[in-house]
């Protein structure tokens, strides 16, 4: 076994042959593993993580007997067995590739074999979903497999306090979502002990629609932020001027690059308005950054399809999956320029704190692997930035789903009645329904649309999303119509005659039986639920089948053909018959930006009817061109946010790597002694660089000298006394020896005198809280320093010079700056300390290293180290 992982990389087609072979060996052992009874099946478990963790045997040793224990488990558990496409899809993602596998494959048991073999090892599994539904479904669901066979599930959840968090990672597979993981690696990077980190390594993490994760959503870094003063009263004014401003006469936009820019016209108006004679002057800079967020705020972000108002508060929706992102704000003040504009309470920007894109989290991991529906698109991209092949994975029975061609008409009006018409004709039938919007605002106009019809329906969408799995469970049922945005797009199975397994799960929780609070109840339950539930679906399903299956519906093209596909691939699961269309209409937001115009002013020249459809090779040919154009423009743009963050990348590592070592404990005593030579010499090259003492600035280089530790003596006592050369004639070596030996004395008696307050080791931790303090006041300055120059780099490219290249540079200097900036700093805080210990008194200082047991010394140091 031990050279397979060499093997499977010798190219895809040869890989996949190799995982069937692995596939077929653990079916063979399926009659030994089936005699087993329970205990011995959990016993299992033991044995292997002893193989693995004592005997030295690698994880590729114990890949069968393994993957045949977890499929055994599984169908005692959940009365499911993985299918040979399963088993191959769990061991390519053991040895880290990307398995594609279709819609409707069970993917979600899939991730049950390669979470188990490496949970063996006893340092964790990470498995990333998309959304905390998910995350609590699969951790709940798979986890009573893992929980028979002896091994501990946990998940993260945004509401989740610290000590919780700890816990769930501590547990042998973790269940998450992809910003839960990537901010719980940030603020254990803000942690000032290591008591307060969460996080135990990142060892193998599986990526649950690898291709949404790793791609659509790494444009935008994560960032932590606090607040910083601003002033809301500008945001107000603004919000008041733009709608009294015209497009295309006081300021044009550029929907396809997200910019707006105003006209000469409108710099005149908003001049008049705030009765200013120039907008562009020194004084009132920061006022053009309001006008153009507020324009923007108009133009580019709409309500109920880029945001919502929920409770006074403006909530970003995720255009990919058409979710709610509680706790994220837009950044730059555009967030506030929305808040103006809907006229809610405006919250104060945001100054950086901590950031990081998911592509350089999600590289911290030894081992990564993925799976989706939808890879070959972004095959490339996978390989290039994370180093992932993927693996197309067969689907276990033959697609039976047609793809109808799309039909055009020239309004969205006269779309949506051919849509409610359509939909009309198969309730009538009873085929179930499943229609694709790409925004909350479009799923409520479909409703009252089929409300007048009189056609019951359900709406899926970011307001409704607590109530999704019920929805999603009953959608593939007799004359069900499901009217949702991209939510329904991603990880959810459309079973038809409704999902057995949920709707059980459903019944269950509703006679108040819960898999994690009354294990035992639930799973003495679940067998005659689950029988009763599959018997009446079965039944259902035949019915479905016969009027053609799941129809799947959908409104509008989205940006990228991935999530085109994924709407499509929710029909025709597993063998099952289907079917698919997409309306389309001049106006939708796809065709204006790219080929709206010619094409609506075509239809026009030919007097075709507004109601009328069009399906042309021609139209679809340049949606299909729209599309990968604004993929690969999208590509650039998460190629670009990579390119700077790898800059800052290297410079986390140094800073985040520091930080880590004080908080474990080590003796930074000799780093301390090194800055207060590093800073001292500085301060000496600086003033004596030209001439002879008598040319130099000594009255400077002493103040600057008091204010980091105080000298014991004057320049005139040195410069005039004999123990460092003739009198008069003093080098600028000798002057720095001089002060060396002056500095090096004084820390030594600070060190005495804390000793004689608290003990020896007292100072250690003072010296490690001063430079954990220094060290994060001085990286949040300089990530202040980085977005600043990130924001006006651009411009370096009209001067012919390459932004990227002038960005490294500029930032590598900054870096330097601030680590000599931490030198002083950590050393000038350390002496404070000597003038305030003549202060009686006894207060409480935490050494980071020591968690939170701190030791009594003056009262004064709490201020200085307080940061």
């Amino acid at each position: 076994m031990l050279g397979l992982s060499k093997i499977l990389r010798m190219g895809e087609g040869r890989a996949v042959k190799r995982l069937a072979k692995i596939a077929d060996q653990v079916m063979d052992l399926d009659e030994e593993y089936t005699k087993l009874t329970d205990e011995e099946l959990q016993a299992k478990t033991d044995e292997l993580k002893k193989r693995v963790q004592e005997d030295g045997e690698s994880l590729d040793d114990i890949l069968l007997e393994a993957f045949a224990t977890a499929r055994e488990a599984s169908w005692r558990v959940l009365g499911q067995k993985h299918y040979k496409v399963q088993i191959m899809g769990g061991a390519g993602l053991h040895f880290g590739y990307v398995s594609e596998m279709k819609t409707g494959e069970g993917k979600t048991l899939t991730c049950v074999l390669p979470a188990y073999l490496n949970a063996l090892s006893g340092k964790g599994v990470h498995v990333v979903t998309v959304n905390d539904y998910l995350a609590k479904r699969d951790a709940e669901w798979m986890g009573r497999v893992h929980r028979f066979l002896g091994l501990s599930t946990d998940v993260i959840l945004s509401g989740k306090n610290p000590a919780e968090r700890r816990e769930a990672y501590n547990a042998d597979i973790t269940y998450g979502t992809n910003n839960e993981f990537g901010f719980d690696y940030l603020r254990d990077n803000m942690a000032h002990s290591l008591n307060d980190l969460v996080q135990r390594g990142h060892n193998y993490a599986i990526v649950d629609e690898v291709d949404s994760i790793l791609i659509d959503e790494a444009r935008t870094p994560l960032i932590i932020s606090g607040p910083v003063e601003g002033s809301s009263k500008w945001f107000s004014a603004f919000a008041a001027i733009a709608p009294k401003l015209t497009r295309d006469i006081h300021y044009e936009v550029d929907e396809r690059k997200k910019t707006v820019g105003v006209k000469e016209e409108g710099v005149e108006f908003v001049e008049d308005q705030l009765g200013i004679e120039n907008l562009y002057a020194p004084e009132h800079s920061q006022l053009v950054s309001y006008l153009n967020n507020s324009i923007k705020a108009k133009e580019l972000f709409t309500r109920d399809k880029d945001y919502i108002v929920r409770n006074g508060e403006v909530v970003i929706v995720d255009e990919f999956t058409g979710r709610i992102l509680d706790g994220r704000r837009y950044n730059e003040g555009i967030h506030q320029a929305i808040e103006a504009k809907e006229h809610v309470e405006i919250k104060n920007e945001n100054q950086t704190l901590a950031t990081v894109t998911l592509q350089n989290y999600f590289r911290l991991y030894d081992k990564l692997a993925g799976m989706t529906g939808t890879a070959e698109t972004e095959a490339a991209e996978l390989k290039s930035t994370y180093k992932l092949d993927v693996a197309a994975i067969p689907t276990n029975k033959e697609n039976k789903r047609k793809d109808n061609v799309d039909l055009i008409y020239k309004t969205q009006e006269a779309k949506f009645e051919a849509v409610a018409e359509d939909i009309a004709e198969r309730v009538e039938i009873g085929q179930p329904v499943l229609v694709g919007t790409t925004s909350v605002e479009r799923s409520e106009y479909l409703s009252r649309l089929l409300q007048r019809r009189g056609i019951k329906h359900n709406v899926l969408n970011a307001k409704y999303h607590e109530k999704e799995a019920e929805i999603v469970a009953q959608a593939g049922r007799l004359g069900a119509v499901t009217v949702a945005t991209n939510m329904a797009g991603r990880g959810t199975d459309i079973v038809l005659g409704g999902n057995p397994d949920i709707i059980a799960d459903i019944n269950l929780r509703e006679r108040g039986l819960d898999p994690v609070e009354t294990p035992e109840e639930y799973e003495e339950a679940w067998d005659d639920e689950i029988e009763k539930v599959r018997k009446e679906s079965k039944e259902e399903a035949e019915k479905v089948r016969e009027v053609g299956g799941l129809y799947v519906l959908g409104t509008e093209r989205h940006e990228s053909r991935r999530i085109d596909n994924q709407l499509r691939g929710r029909s025709a699961r597993q063998g099952d018959p289907g079917e698919t269309r997409f309306y389309l209409s001049m106006r939708d937001d796809l065709m204006v930006r790219f080929v709206g115009q010619t094409m609506e002013a075509m239809m026009t020249r030919l007097n075709i009817p507004d109601d009328e459809a069009i399906d042309s090779k021609m139209v679809t040919n340049a949606i299909k061109g729209a599309q990968s154009q604004v993929e690969s423009a999208n590509f650039e743009m998460r190629k670009n946010v990579l390119k700077y963050d790898e800059v800052m990348n290297e410079q986390r590592k140094v800073i985040y790597g520091e930080r880590r070592q004080i908080l474990e404990g080590e003796d930074v005593e000799k780093q301390i002694r090194s800055m207060l030579k590093d800073t001292i010499e500085a301060y000496v090259d600086g003033a004596t660089a030209e001439g002879y003492v008598e040319d130099w600035d000594l009255d400077t280089l002493w103040n600057a000298l008091d204010s980091l530790y105080g000298p014991t003596f004057t320049h005139e006592e040195l410069v005039e006394g004999d123990e460092y050369g003739r009198p008069g004639e003093l080098s600028s070596s000798q002057l720095l020896d001089a002060l060396l030996e002056d500095a090096n004395r004084e820390y030594d008696e600070l060190e005495e005198k804390v000793s004689e307050v608290a003990g020896e080791e007292q100072m250690r931790g003072m010296e490690r809280a001063a430079l954990l303090n220094v060290v994060d006041q001085k990286w949040r300055e300089h990530l202040y320093e980085m977005d600043y120059l990130k924001e006006g780099i651009g411009l370096r490219a009209m001067a012919q010079r390459d932004p990227l290249v002038e960005y490294q540079r500029e930032g590598g200097d900054m870096f330097n700056r601030m680590k000599d900036g931490i030198k002083e700093e950590t050393v000038r805080q350390l002496f404070l300390v000597r003038n305030q210990l003549k202060q009686a008194g006894q207060v409480h200082v935490e050494d980071p290293a020591a968690g939170n047991e701190g030791v009594a010394v003056d009262r004064a140091t709490q201020t200085t180290m307080g940061g």
